[in-house]
């Protein structure tokens, strides 16, 4: 018969029901035997989880916005632009429908860059034809769109063009008859020109430029040798024979300069003019007999080079040429102002690619300079022509 349990052993039994209850960890039973304690490592797996949801999160939203906010986009263009394009604002367009039909056709890169460049000129949306081109700068934009009114035209001469080559892009763009450009070509002292100059050659400022539509081309012609003869000025040379002079090496300069250092290719030409035992006066240009010749090939026949009928020839005709061989840049009409005052005789370019010039003191030097020019056009086939 089972012993009875008393009242103090039954308390006991209660209690450490009780306790079992309340921490069932501490005692036995079940079926898996002793359980163990996982809340520190579930805790921090769940953890790591919600982190890595959270950064996969903010990372896709950002892409997004990214897009969606064109923040990946080029927000401008340098500049000053390729082919022209012309674009046809009708009235009461919106500058936001002009902004948008702008970058369409590819003449800004952003719609909302030109929009703030076009506030920063005070201007307003006027209907008509406007010459752009392709991508120019926003605020270059901006000013075309904010001309005078209907209509526009814009045109980029660049440093070292001949006269021909100018007036055909004045002539393209601007719309303006070439034979009236011609004719105005021919008749220099119209435009305060020196007896010497035969025509506007070397007078053309390289330079961009906007006129309003219908412009005469006089006008147009006078703006740009205003701007040659301002240049001059400002590098103290007023007397329009030395204007003319300063020109004619200037262009020199430009042609034969490439990326060199242009004032050290105006002290050689100044030296060559002095009297010397080595070069006798004879600038010796390549420039400036392909100029006389019609062309610009860098590379002569020894026929051509001894040509007494090409006044352009530097090398049979002592001196500098009849005149300029094209527009030279300021930098260049700068130099020929102040040449760098050197010993130098000679310069060769011996790489067509980077312009480096090389400079010599003797012929002798000299011609180890044209060795690595043959050289170079021997390891670049079909450049040196």
């Amino acid at each position: 018969m089972p012993t009875p349990v008393g009242i103090g052993g039954l308390l006991a039994a209660q209690e450490e029901t009780a306790d079992r209850a309340a921490h069932p960890a501490a005692g036995g039973g079940g079926r898996g035997g002793p359980r163990r304690r996982r809340p520190l490592r579930t805790a921090a797996i769940a953890m790591g989880v919600v982190i890595a949801l959270v950064v996969a999160g903010s990372v896709l939203v950002a892409l997004v916005l990214r897009s969606a906010l064109g923040m990946d986009k080029v927000a401008d263009y340098p500049g000053p632009g390729t082919d022209p394009v012309t674009v046809t604002v009708q009235q009461g367009d919106a500058l936001a429908t002009v902004a948008k039909e702008l970058r369409e056709q590819g003449v800004v890169a952003d719609a909302d860059t030109f929009v703030r460049a076009f506030g920063d000129t005070g201007g307003k949306v006027h209907p008509g034809d406007f010459t752009f081109k392709k991508e120019m700068k926003a605020s270059d934009a901006a000013q075309v769109l904010a001309g005078d009114g209907s209509k526009v035209m814009y045109f980029a001469l660049s440093a070292g063009l001949r006269i021909n080559e100018s007036l055909d892009a004045i002539a393209k763009a601007a719309g303006v008859n070439r034979k009236e450009l011609d004719s105005l070509n021919s008749q220099p002292s119209q435009f305060g020109l020196p007896p010497q100059a035969k025509t506007l050659e070397g007078y053309l400022a390289p330079g961009e430029y906007r006129f309003p539509v219908g412009t005469p081309a006089k006008d147009i012609l006078t703006s740009l040798v205003s701007a040659t003869l301002d240049e001059l000025k400002q590098d103290g040379i007023a007397d329009p024979a030395k204007q003319y002079e300063v020109l004619t090496v200037a262009s020199i300069v430009q042609a034969e300069g490439g990326q060199a250092d242009y004032g050290n290719v105006a002290g050689a030409i100044d030296n060559r003019l002095k009297p010397n035992d080595q070069t006798k006066g004879l600038v010796q240009s390549d420039a400036t007999v392909t100029y006389g010749l019609g062309t610009k090939t860098v590379q002569l026949t020894e026929e051509q080079k001894a040509d007494g009928n090409n006044p352009y020839n530097t090398y049979v005709h002592p001196g500098l040429p009849p005149g300029p061989i094209g527009s030279p840049g300021a930098k260049a009409v700068a130099a020929a102002a102040h040449p760098t005052a050197n010993d130098y005789l000679f310069w060769v370019t011996v790489n067509l690619d980077t312009g480096e010039t090389k400079f010599a003191k003797t012929y002798a030097e000299h011609q180890t300079y044209v060795e690595q020019y043959q050289q170079w056009c021997t390891a670049n086939p079909g450049k040196c022509k």
